[in-house]
């Protein structure tokens, strides 16, 4: 796998995890009311299926053990999302584990 190839890769992998991310958001705007939103929970199953295909599109072109350490990605952007939009408070343990999942995850990246 050449640079360039590598770094579409990487961009591939963040916007899947993204969506994975505000996936769960939708998830938990759907299910959070005492009416259950459809169309969010809909909204959700399009988010996490469009990531997976994007997951399944790079994993078919990298190996398995770099791909899928990108999905740690997704752990991080949910608990930010959660904090700045639905206003969940994550424990300073929290933001440490989440910064070593960053550097864990530059570090794959790199490699």
């Amino acid at each position: 796998m050449d640079k360039n190839e590598k770094m579409a890769f990487v961009l591939l992998m963040v916007v899947g995890t993204l969506l994975a991310s505000v996936g769960q958001l939708a998830f938990k705007y759907g299910v959070d009311y005492s009416i259950i939103s459809i169309p969010f929970i809909l909204l959700g199953f399009v988010l996490y299926g469009t990531s997976t295909l994007l997951y399944l599109f790079v994993l078919g072109r990298a190996h398995l053990s770099w791909t899928y350490s990108f999905t740690g990605l997704t752990y991080i952007f949910t608990n930010i999302l959660a904090f700045f939009i639905l206003n969940e408070n994550i424990t300073p343990l929290r933001w440490a584990g989440i910064i070593i999942i960053v550097v864990g995850a530059v570090i794959v990246g790199r490699s």
